[in-house]
């Protein structure tokens, strides 16, 4: 074809990429020139002089940009049917473009040189080796024409690596000819990487003395160097990275302190430092903790520090604290392996440094550091080093900084909030990230405690006095968090982001976690009694009317309640506390709903006296009946207690009765305890309401037609009694047992003799007591189940028609979605009628079978031997399966049926498992089934 006809179809091509890239251009002109322009590439004949002609550089860049795409296209989808002289001169042309079809270095667009490189490296997938032998030749002396061209040299073989070994996008055979022959040359690469590298960093530096322009061109050759290496650290063999005695990392180290080309450098080094493999080929990696990389590292990051906060120093900073990192690791993998290495002469500088970046004010910094840490503290050779011996109260220091919870992007009251804004996107991000933080910190505190626990202890102690007697700041007052007044002290409370609170907090978190380790690692005539129990009268003797504050004074009894083992004369001081903040209230006799913050100190006193009478029931048993007395002066006032905290407590019973070790004793002890619940649950009202869903619904008033959303529900009172029976059903089923030693258990009448497999046989003294309340229990299973049958759903009145709907929390939980973070601690937990329906039908769902689930394993043969058990379950909770929706579903097959089957003894498989699973199993393969048709069904449309 003529080189008229080239011109003119060239012409037409002009146009329509002028068309698709005018914004005045109307849709139909834009798709008619786009769909000229994809015609042209797919089927004329002459796309490759016609894309050398659009490519040319006195075209603009966007048609030369559309030219080269053209040849990109013809290599790609063309290759295979082109005649070898035309393959020859489309490379040669190609080859021509990078040698003097470009602008310079500076003016040239980076789409055109990424293109170009693009081009080149589609050529050298279908045409090297074999038929392309001198390819590294032609483009190392391309790379010897100027500084423009070893540029398009570096994207070349950046793009080579990254396609045939990170992405792999070619078939394999051809991906193995390319490794393995980049592999036998990579001696030769590396040396035209790293010439090209320090001759360009050269002429940068003694051009940048003298304010030459075009110093900026070595500039970014070295750049494109750094980054072409980057690309290949990651996989070549490490004797290329620390061959001439480590001549790269020494380069690396170097350019730490090259403001323009430093990112890139560390970039590098961390890739190399973060190289796995053989021991011993990873030994010379330990040159980096030579004087000069060592010195080279810690200037760098003084100076990008030193800086102010500037988002090319900070991503820098990053980059160096994860070279120390990946150091440490490194260092922890040799030392104490065959490789023969010792502890560096610079370990202390290097622990220092390291110190620094978990010191600095970005939370990321800090947390960037605690893997390290926790390796360099379990590391069995340099655990006995006295130099990070040395560190660990530093480190422990750091810790107390680093748990307060400052640093919110959207606030202003902490140096970490600058950098959190450029480390996440919202408060909900950050909160997420602290409370996976501080966990991890935890973990390494506890580590670092073992080395020092007497250190941490101390540190706790003075922390801890400095709270009690610090006066309490609230913080600023705003609208949003509502702050309410104590009618007794006029003070405000804190909110979760009040200046006392965090630093409460964050207190209570560091002496929970050292002084737990200290009584795991230090031997008991060592522990310092006198000042833990110093501490815990200090801590019993404080009062304070702010929630918040009182749930990290409870934290810190639990955490010091251990040394109440040494001088048990204190655990009624103990108790004391523990009972007074079960009953606590910010303003007595208030009509409004109870605070979050008030609820949470209400359950965790109840958590905290069920924590002790499970994990220190002898030293309890002593005060059993002031304990007993308490509990029944509280469950005599029937608003005094929700029923949640009325069973907490009923559970601490349960479990100190469990040391009375004697089974009449404590099978009359239960039957007492369970008498006002058996009263309840066996009455012919409730048998009635428990069997009959129209009753059921009318007794918990779902039925019901509310004016008032928020304050009218008048059948609360009959939703909590059902809810008080089922947690202490629950609550009794899990706590009561024999005792763990078969001599005691003989000894106390609860041991039967053993099953036909030898599995001992023990009787609960709850068994009893339960087994009485059972038929109710599966009566109201199958109620509830029949609940969800349409003509039960439509009896549901207009306020409680979503009554049996998914809970917004569980939605969240599915979803993954963060809870939001809000100031609601401090505000009534106002709830409409409809949230604690819901409420109420979930949970008791839930906690009717974790009763079932519980069974078998609490009352073991005399659950699996009740008459028609197999028959009874089917006819109750596999009852109306159809209408049960997947998400109720659920918690049924995980908290009963899988308990009931892992527990079971195979003596009654054939009694109990194999009629109910039977059933089950066909039930929900055909209800899986149904599913998986719907799926597909989608699918296909």
């Amino acid at each position: 074809m003529s080189a008229e006809q080239v011109s003119g179809l060239c012409e037409q091509l002009v146009k329509a990429v002028t068309v698709i890239m005018d914004p005045a251009s109307t849709q139909r002109y834009r798709l008619e020139a786009l769909k000229f322009c994809e015609e042209f590439k797919e089927k004329c004949p002459i796309c490759v002089p016609c894309g050398l002609k659009l490519a040319e550089k006195t075209q603009t860049a966007i048609v030369r940009h559309f030219g080269l795409q053209i040849l990109e296209h013809v290599v790609k989808y063309r290759w295979n049917n082109m005649p070898r002289l035309e393959k020859v001169y489309l490379k040669n042309n190609v080859m021509g473009l990078i040698s003097s079809g470009t602008q310079s270095i500076l003016e040239e667009e980076s789409h055109i040189k990424d293109v170009l490189s693009r081009i080149v490296v589609e050529m050298i997938k279908r045409e090297w080796p074999q038929h392309w032998p001198d390819m590294l030749k032609e483009l190392d002396t391309l790379s010897k024409q100027g500084e423009t061209q070893t540029e398009l040299v570096m994207f070349i073989l950046l793009r080579l690596a990254e396609d045939v070994v990170t992405f792999q996008t070619l078939p394999t055979q051809r991906r193995r000819d390319i490794q393995q022959t980049l592999t036998q040359n990579m001696e030769k690469i590396f040396s035209f990487l790293l010439t090209a590298l320090q001759q360009n960093v050269n002429k940068y530096r003694c051009m940048v003395r003298v304010s030459f322009p075009w110093a900026q061109a070595n500039c970014r050759v070295g750049i494109a160097a750094l980054n072409t290496l980057a690309g290949y650290i990651d996989w070549v063999a490490l004797s290329h990275i620390t061959a001439d005695n480590c001549r790269l990392l020494e380069m690396l180290c170097l350019l730490l302190n090259e403001p323009e080309l430093q990112v890139g450098a560390a970039e590098c080094l961390l890739i190399a430092v973060s190289r796995k493999g053989k021991l011993e080929d990873r030994k010379p990696l330990m040159v980096l903790f030579g004087d000069v990389a060592m010195h080279c590292i810690l200037s760098a990051a003084q100076t990008a520090d030193g800086e102010g906060l500037v988002e090319k120093h900070y991503v820098f900073l990053k980059r160096l604290c994860q070279v120390l990192c990946a150091l440490g690791s490194q260092l922890c993998a040799l030392l104490g392996s065959d490789c023969d290495v010792e502890t560096p002469a610079n370990f202390g500088k290097y622990l220092e440094s390291f110190l620094a970046f978990t010191t600095h004010p970005s939370q990321f910094l800090r947390s960037s550091t605690q893997i390290t840490w926790g390796a360099l503290f379990r590391h069995e050779v340099l655990s006995h080093d006295p130099l990070l011996l040395a560190v660990v109260p530093k480190y422990l220091r750091a810790s107390m900084t680093n748990l307060v919870k400052v640093g919110f992007p959207s606030k202003a009251d902490s140096p970490s909030c600058e950098y959190s804004r450029f480390d996440f996107d919202s408060d909900e991000d950050f909160n997420a990230f602290f409370n996976s933080f501080r966990a991890q910190q935890g973990e390494v505190m506890r580590m670092a405690c073992r080395l020092d626990p007497l250190t941490g202890f101390q540190m706790a102690g003075e922390w801890l006095k400095y709270q009690l007697t610090a006066p309490v700041d609230t913080g600023p007052m705003n609208y949003s968090s509502v702050l309410f007044l104590s009618a007794k002290t006029g003070e405000g409370l804190c909110s979760i982001f009040s200046p006392s609170f965090v630093q409460w907090d964050a207190m209570t978190f560091f002496s929970e976690s050292v002084i737990s380790q200290m009584f795991r690692t230090m031997d008991k005539d060592e522990i310092p009694v006198n000042d833990g129990i110093d501490l815990l009268q200090l801590v019993l003797n404080f009062e304070t009317k702010d929630p918040l504050i009182l749930s990290c004074v409870l934290t810190n009894v639990s955490a010091l309640f251990p040394f109440v083992t040494y001088r048990p004369e204190y655990l009624p001081q103990v108790l004391s506390k523990l009972f007074a903040s079960v009953t606590f209230e910010v303003v007595e006799e208030s009509k409004a709903p109870r605070t979050r913050a008030v609820k949470n100190v209400r359950r965790h006193a109840c958590s905290s006296i069920i924590k002790m009478c499970r994990d220190y029931p002898q030293l309890v048993l002593p005060n059993f009946e002031m304990l007993y007395n308490h509990v029944k002066q509280l469950l005599s006032n029937e608003l005094l207690l929700t029923q949640m905290e009325k069973c907490a407590l009923m559970e601490a019973l349960v479990l100190i009765s469990n040391q009375f070790k004697d089974y009449e004793r404590q099978k009359a002890f239960l039957e007492e305890l369970m008498a006002p619940v058996a009263g309840l649950w066996l009455s012919p009202e409730m048998q009635r309401v428990l069997s009959d869903p129209e009753a059921f619904i009318s007794y918990v008033g779902a039925d019901n037609k509310i004016s008032d959303p928020v304050l009218e529900d008048p059948s609360g009172l009959n939703r909590s009694r059902i809810s008080f029976c089922v947690y202490t059903i629950l609550g009794v089923v899990k706590r009561a047992r024999w005792p763990a030693a078969t001599e005691e258990a003989k000894a106390g009448g609860f041991f039967l003799g053993y099953l036909p497999s030898g599995t001992p046989m023990y009787r609960n003294p709850c068994t009893e007591q339960v087994l009485k309340l059972f038929d109710n229990l599966l009566a109201l299973i199958r109620t509830h189940n029949n609940l969800y049958m349409p003509e039960m759903v439509a009896r549901l009145g207009d306020t409680f028609a979503k009554a049996l709907d998914m809970l917004e929390v569980e939605k969240n939980a599915i979803l993954g979605l963060p809870q939001p973070l809000l100031e609601l601690y401090d505000s009534p937990v106002y709830k409409t009628v409809l949230e604690r329906m819901q409420g109420f039908f979930c949970t008791l769902y839930d906690n009717c079978f974790h009763i079932l689930g519980n069974a078998g394993p609490s009352m073991q043969q005399d659950f699996y031997t009740v008459e028609g058990l197999a028959n009874q379950l089917l006819s109750s909770a596999f009852n109306n399966l159809n209408n049960i929706p997947d998400y109720r579903l659920r918690p049924m097959l995980r908290v009963f049926v899988k308990p009931l089957v892992l527990s079971c003894p195979s003596e009654y498989y054939e009694t109990l498992v194999c009629p109910m699973l039977g059933p089950l199993f066909t039930y929900l393969h055909m209800r899986l089934s149904q599913k998986w048709q719907v799926i597909n069904q989608r699918s296909m449309l």
